[in-house]
């Protein structure tokens, strides 16, 4: 018996925790996809944020920004983004790709969007082992910082958070607005250049609270804090934390709440 549900139930956080078998299965389905009929298959997790790490220790390079800003301090920063990217990416269209199962079965609706950041977290292991083995060759450019490398899961769970609390966001705007798949990778490309770009330089003023606004880059800085050093991004990690949490409980009500719609719009 499906029934509507009210308050903090309306959520339908229980329902999808009885759902997690289904969460795990729509998940590695999207991984199954995204690498089928593909030459290089789970090599392109490491030749994407290898190139972008090449393309961009290039330009600082030429830039006259090298120095500490190294291979090491590039690929810290790629890596988290680029598991954010990822996951934003499927999870604004995860709705919109399941049109045949919401016109015809029920299911937690939470499900595609949640399930599509999970499966981003496959690419994510993937692209760190890359980062181990870089750190490996270029180690004159890693100065671990022990207590912020064991944090380090922590913030991959912030980037979670943040690309979560975004997809259900944009998900469920993608319903009733096809705006949505012009405008990611737009905000994509543009945040790559906010986040991994980040001048670590600035540390107060005007940019550097405009800049923290975007909660990613406390997840870069500190994944290049605990791994090349530097000066630490404690305040732009708790700003990232206050941001990411906001975005996920506000994304999350505004689900619940078009998801009444989703069937007769989509």
């Amino acid at each position: 018996m499906i029934r509507p549900r009210t308050g903090w139930n309306g959520l339908g956080l229980a329902e999808l925790w009885r759902a997690r078998e289904l969460v795990l299965f729509f998940a590695w389905r999207q991984v199954l996809v995204r690498y089928k009929q593909t030459v290089l298959g789970v090599a392109w997790s490491v030749l994407q944020p290898l190139s972008l790490m090449a393309v961009m220790l290039v330009v600082i390079t030429l830039a006259k920004r090298g120095g500490n800003h190294g291979a090491v301090w590039i690929l810290a920063g790629i890596v988290p983004w680029q598991f954010f990217a990822t996951a934003v990416s499927q999870s604004a269209g995860s709705l919109v790709g399941q049109i045949p199962l919401l016109t015809k079965i029920y299911f937690p609706r939470l499900i595609p969007p949640v399930a599509s950041v999970i499966a981003a977290l496959v690419d994510m292991a993937i692209s760190f082992s890359l980062l181990l083995a870089v750190m490996a060759i270029f180690h004159d450019q890693v100065h671990v910082q022990p207590l912020a490398l064991a944090l380090l899961p922590l913030l991959a769970l912030l980037a979670f958070v943040t690309a979560l609390g975004i997809g259900l966001w944009l998900s469920a705007l993608n319903v009733a607005y096809r705006d949505v798949q012009y405008l990611v990778p737009f905000l994509i490309q543009i945040g790559m250049f906010a986040s991994v770009l980040f001048p670590a330089s600035i540390t107060s003023g005007t940019w550097y609270t405009v800049l923290g606004l975007n909660p990613m880059a406390g997840v870069v800085e500190g994944f290049r804090y605990a791994i090349v050093g530097g000066n630490s991004p404690s305040n732009l990690v708790v700003l990232s934390s206050v941001i990411s949490l906001s975005l996920l409980v506000s994304g999350l009500a505004y689900f619940k709440r078009a998801e009444r719609t989703f069937v007769d719009v989509i």
